[in-house]
């Protein structure tokens, strides 16, 4: 007889990794169970082959190895097995008649995808998920694409019987996508919606950390001054500005005039006009300039107006592979150039601008994971895992300039900003109490804010999810000269174009 169908490898039924890195991301995702706590079951799943053979040849009937129980835990399976094995070691033969000989027939083994999934609990088909997608990143990550390709049929086979609606099923199936999309080319996600925006804007607090961190850095910095110039490096939907032009409103003494710059396409013209009207609602003086790239001789600094340079989740697209020359360095000598009073950034506290594949997807699902679980804290279906879609994908399938969702941690931020002659401005008490409230009044339990060398970061039961931090030039903050002609599409409090 051929050795036992247990022994046929298939990357399914592989024994599972029992290194530390599969350990670790196992737990990441919120799983009690181990790889390395499964051995033993493939060792009683031997027995039990060699109980079945045994028991065939003394004579037992087939139905008497047969049971209408269905083994899910591991232990009562070793306990059954045990018992057969036991049964297998009598010497007397059984008092009943033997049955016929059955004819000796040898089939080929059967593909072993489809019955063990169908045979894994829920908890032991997510664990086999996450060590396939490892497996079909590593594959991707020596350019064996061919496995890749039948690692990526299994999960698929093995998705359903995980779940899609909750836990390691739901992010497991972007990142399912996204290295099917890697291999076999189509259209990407749809460009960001405004909608699915809005979705992840209500649902989670991390957007609104963002906003209001930013706001209250710049709102100290232009205590006391008459004109403000407000540079954001991605406008998006402006749902940023209202709170700071509220807060300008409400200035003792009365608002300073208010000139905001946003990057982006035609579209946020519309956007300026709505936060035009606001403005002009609680009496700010306002104006708004649209550009659709940054070009240092198309931004226009007026005499005495003091700038502040604001950046949400945008200067990492500005990055390239580690070593390789790209136009950050650019683009924040221009910043610097400008000689801000403040610097704003928030960006995602995650690594996944690592040149190595394997690096950068591992630390890509361990990321959003973590989001993806907060996300269902609240509760507020698809629409937000939906919106960070397109970051999965261009991280997971794009190289060289195509992709540029390149996010760096908070410590490799603070390197570059020194090199670059910025330095750091800590986030008073006053940002770190709104931000505790904020979390208090819109969001679970589970998130929390602290405080890192003066910047500060929220995170999600106790992994840091997105940081927020400031800059200033530290060589004074005087405006730079008038700098030529602008492309200019501004929206004055009176509605009028200037």
């Amino acid at each position: 007889m051929v050795d036992s169908s247990y022994g046929q490898e298939s990357s399914a039924n592989k024994s599972i990794s029992t290194s530390p890195e599969i350990d670790g991301l196992l737990a990441g995702v919120g799983y009690a169970i181990r790889p390395s706590d499964l051995p033993h079951v493939a060792e009683r799943l031997e027995k039990l082959d060699s109980a079945i053979i045994a028991a065939a040849a003394a004579g037992l009937p087939p139905e008497f190895l047969c049971s209408d129980a269905v083994h899910y835990n591991p232990s009562d399976l070793a306990a059954w097995v045990d018992s057969m094995s036991m049964l297998t070691s009598l010497s007397s033969p059984p008092i009943h008649p033997a049955p016929a000989p059955w004819p000796v027939q040898i089939y080929a083994p059967a593909p072993l995808s489809t019955p063990t999934v169908d045979l894994l609990a829920p908890e032991d088909a997510g664990i086999n998920l996450v060590h396939l997608l490892m497996s079909c990143a590593d594959s991707i990550h020596r350019d064996d694409h061919p496995s890749a390709s039948k690692l990526i049929h299994e999960m698929q086979i093995l998705l359903p019987r995980v779940g899609t609606a909750f836990g390691i099923g739901k992010v497991a199936a972007y990142f399912i996508d996204a290295l099917d999309r890697r291999l076999r080319p189509r259209p990407s996600p749809p460009a960001e919606d405004e909608i699915l925006y809005h979705y992840f804007y209500e649902s989670s607090p991390y957007l609104r950390f963002a906003h209001l961190t930013a706001n209250q850095a710049i709102l100290e910095s232009f205590n006391g001054l008459d004109r403000v110039h407000v540079i954001d490096l991605n406008l998006k939907h402006g749902l940023q500005w209202p709170a700071l032009i509220q807060a300008l409103a409400l200035r003792p003494g009365g608002p300073p005039f208010i000139r905001l710059t946003g990057f982006g396409p035609p579209e946020i013209c519309e956007v300026g006009r709505r936060l035009a009207d606001f403005a002009r609602s609680v009496k700010v003086p306002f104006a708004f300039t649209r550009l659709d790239e940054i070009q240092p001789n198309l931004l226009r600094v007026e005499p005495g107006e003091t700038v502040a340079v604001n950046s949400v989740l945008q200067l990492h697209q500005f990055l390239s592979d580690p070593g390789s020359p790209g136009p950050i360095d650019s683009v924040l000598s221009w910043v610097k150039a400008l000689r801000p009073r403040i610097v704003t950034v928030v960006e995602q506290e995650a690594d996944h601008n690592r040149p190595g594949f394997l690096d950068r997807f591992t630390e890509a699902l361990f990321y959003y994971s973590t989001v993806f679980d907060s996300l269902e804290s609240a509760a507020a279906g698809a629409g937000p895992e939906v919106y960070l879609q397109k970051e999965i994908c261009n991280i997971v399938c794009c190289d060289g300039e195509e992709r540029v969702e390149r996010h760096e941690p908070l410590a490799s931020w603070r390197a570059r900003f020194g090199r670059a002659g910025l330095w750091p401005v800590p986030h008073g008490s006053s940002a770190f109490r709104q931000a505790s409230m904020l979390l208090t009044l819109s969001s679970g339990e589970g998130y929390s804010i602290e405080e890192v060398e003066g910047c500060l970061t929220l995170s999600w039961h106790g992994r840091a999810v997105i940081s927020a931090s400031a800059w200033h030039c530290g060589d004074g903050v005087d405006a730079p000269p008038l700098a030529g002609n602008i492309f200019f599409n501004g929206y004055s409090g009176s509605d009028r174009r200037e």
